[in-house]
């Protein structure tokens, strides 16, 4: 099953895509695509909802971000062995993990805004996972338990504020518009292997990343049950896996993004997305 939240932004209704690709209203059944509304069960009985009963949407509205109510957006930092290779990084012996503030969130097709100051904005094509019930300490055995989907994800980063501003990389990772999630959450049963789907990115047209889940670190069922160990996870939880190579800081001479660029990106069986690059003002 396929899920989106359409509309306005903060005005968003839920709705699913049927088998000819059409967006189907939902709210009479859910009031969002959040909280209760994505525990696997409850994700299971909408599942037996015959698409064809629920109201076809017209038009093309906006898609906004495919899940709501995140209260923790969590990056796993250098979780590609090929990517941490092109950084000159050492592969981490644990999950590196740090924050995206929720504010980054947006829809999967809405603009990239480049920050006031900013000359190192880069890209970074990630598999989400979202969270559907509360998970602390979980063993990774259980894990998926608690798992409602995954969706595309672009960790946007401003390289210079996350590593030449000293502390955190938090900084460098929550701008306005830097967290760009959907077009859908995709229900966990219609992807057999979350560890073997091909991922790619484009600026401008031009092939930038194209790489495969299968080069993580740590998978999807490591990284929900360590974090687990940590922090409550709840309902509507982003976590966002990491990227593989081919990222702008990684080129030689590093290259990032400008107004006018257009990224383009997508992840095997999960939708792609297309983003404008605008200036703030």
């Amino acid at each position: 099953m396929k899920l989106v939240r359409y509309g306005m932004a903060g005005a968003e209704k839920p709705g699913l895509i049927d088998t000819d690709g059409r967006i189907r209203d939902l709210s009479g059944h859910i009031a969002d695509g959040a909280g209760a509304a994505i525990d696997p069960a409850k994700l299971a009985e909408l599942g037996r909802i015959d698409p064809a009963s629920l109201p076809l949407v017209s038009g093309d509205p906006r898609l906004g971000p495919c899940v709501g109510g995140t209260g923790k957006f969590i990056c796993i930092g250098l979780n590609y062995s090929d990517h941490a290779a092109e950084t000159g990084a050492e592969v981490p012996k644990e999950p590196i993990i740090f924050m995206k503030a929720s504010s980054a969130i947006c829809g999967p097709n809405d603009p990239i805004v480049i920050p006031r100051g900013s000359e190192k904005t880069d890209w970074e094509v990630e598999l989400a996972v979202i969270i559907g019930r509360h998970a602390k300490y979980v063993s990774e055995a259980e894990a998926m338990e608690y798992v409602a989907g995954y969706a595309v994800t672009n960790d946007v980063s401003e390289r210079a504020f996350q590593i030449e501003r000293s502390g955190q990389w938090t900084k460098g990772k929550s701008c306005d518009n830097f967290g760009q999630i959907g077009p859908w959450l995709v229900t966990k049963d219609e992807i057999a292997d979350p560890q073997n789907l091909k991922m790619w990115l484009t600026v401008n047209g031009e092939k930038m990343q194209d790489g495969s889940s299968s080069t993580m670190v740590f998978g999807v069922a490591h990284l929900v049950s360590y974090l687990s160990q940590f922090m409550s996870l709840h309902p509507g939880d982003v976590i966002s896996t990491g990227t593989p190579p081919g990222v702008g800081l990684g080129m030689k001479p590093p290259r990032f993004l400008k107004a006018g660029d257009v990224v383009e990106l997508g992840i095997e069986g999960l939708g792609q997305q297309r983003q404008d690059v605008v200036a703030d003002k």
